[in-house]
């Protein structure tokens, strides 16, 4: 489970009077109980309290402290190409000369992390590539549907923002090279225009002339602040009875009557059904049962500044740098990048200074004063597709992670497969191409 800390805080919230004494108050143990308290965990167990399941969130710090407080915002249902698509593979020499680029290894990291890059690389080859396209469109179209039907009912809808994206290119090159992955899109009817000159300045006053085209998605979403989101999303699933309890969970076991979790200061919880989105920290608990994952940790960085830095109209997306900008009700997210550095590593906060001093380079007259540094762990699978699905040691124990930079977009689509997954209903998608058994 993540963090730093050893200890452990183990306390209900103040939601369990909503419904009285939980099973484990009654010595019966948990029903549901899910590990995690970022955006996939908090999505899950509104789904499962809707369904009237009494639900028990443990997290080491909170809901939505972590990882998920500090991505770009992005509703990303268009962003179905995956991560090792032709070519891409090629970019990795460059691209690892710079320490402070859009990709960076430690050097020493670097053996640890060949059997990853290995299965990256296959996973880029065309039958396979077409294979984790295809699942990955299907994903986005019911991430899309399911987020809409769960922002209604949760009462969030206020805080979506349907500005579209715009993505920016120095060069004729920079755009040509773009064109064949603008072309897969195309083929699964996701809007979008290039844009030059006037239309490319109407869309974002203020831009460097360096950049001379752009393509924009008018579809493309963002929410007004991913924390305020996953926190208002979490009050919802209290509403509807699901419990929090703050703890670092060390380990699982399994058994014939459900899963037992061992948490760090030497108590014990049992739970019929368990569901593990712990994030770059899954992997760990799911090789207790039996599962090995190749999840690596795509660490990502980003300054938020004040809302008076620039005034950015939507989210602007520098490809070919690694990073994104993002105008946050709370402030001008600019972020993203990613280091291969596993999660014990301390982070590299010139990582977040150098996309700083890029985007002031993009954005002439960006204001950088009284911005606030951040560093999250995105759980990485090769193939770009996350793990969901049954462990094999046990059916009651279900895995929700592995969504790398996609975790917020494809959030509530993981709530409602989770939920079929332990409700034992149909899924609405094909989830072979998820399936923890695939590697």
């Amino acid at each position: 489970m993540p963090g730093n800390s050893r200890s452990t805080e183990a306390g209900r919230s103040p939601s369990s009077a909503l419904r009285g004494h939980s099973p484990r108050e009654r010595g019966e143990g948990e029903d549901i109980a899910i590990i995690g308290g970022g955006i996939i965990g908090i999505c899950a167990a509104a789904y499962l309290a809707e369904a009237g399941r009494s639900v028990t969130v443990f997290d080491r710090t909170g809901i939505c402290e972590e990882t998920s407080s500090g991505n770009a915002a992005a509703f990303a249902f268009s962003d179905v190409l995956p991560l090792a698509q032709k070519g891409m593979i090629k970019n990795l020499p460059k691209w690892l000369a710079d320490p402070l680029g859009p990709l960076s290894i430690p050097p020493a990291y670097l053996p640890k992390l060949l059997p990853w890059l290995i299965r990256f690389w296959r996973a880029g080859r065309a039958d396979r590539y077409e294979a984790s396209l295809a699942a990955q469109v299907a994903m986005m179209g019911l991430a899309e549907s399911e987020w809409a039907g769960l922002m209604q009912r949760s009462g969030t809808r206020a805080m979506l923002r349907e500005d579209g994206s715009l993505e920016l290119y120095e060069s004729e090159a920079e755009f040509r090279a773009s064109l064949p992955g603008w072309a897969a899109r195309q083929r699964f009817d996701i809007g979008f225009r290039h844009v030059e000159g006037s239309e490319l300045a109407a869309l974002q006053p203020g831009l460097s002339p360096r950049f001379v085209k752009g393509t924009f998605v008018p579809a493309w979403k963002t929410v007004a602040d991913p924390k305020l989101l996953g926190k208002a999303i979490w009050a919802y699933a209290q509403q509807k009875g699901a419990c929090f309890e703050k703890a670092r969970i060390e380990r699982v076991e399994t058994g014939p009557a459900g899963t037992t979790l061992h948490l760090a200061d030497g108590a014990t919880r049992q739970a019929r059904h368990l569901v593990i989105a712990a994030g770059a920290w899954s992997h760990l608990l799911a090789k207790d049962l039996g599962d090995r994952i190749p999840l690596e940790t795509e660490r990502g960085y980003n300054t938020t500044l004040p809302k008076a830095a620039f005034d950015v109209k939507r989210q602007l997306i520098f490809s070919g740098h690694g990073f994104v900008i993002t105008p946050l009700e709370t402030g001008l997210r600019v972020g993203g990048a990613v280091e291969l550095g596993g999660i014990e590593r301390p982070p590299n906060y010139a990582r977040s200074k150098a996309l700083l001093r890029k985007a002031q380079k993009f954005l002439p007259g960006l204001d950088p004063a009284g911005g606030r540094e951040w560093m999250g762990f995105r759980p990485s699978l090769p193939d770009s597709l996350p793990v969901i699905g049954r462990a094999r040691a046990n059916p009651s124990v279900t895995y929700a992670f592995g969504h790398g930079h996609l975790g917020l977009t494809q959030s509530a689509a993981t709530g409602r497969l989770i939920r079929d997954l332990v409700l034992e209903q149909a899924p609405p998608i094909d989830l072979m191409p998820f399936s923890p058994q695939r590697f």
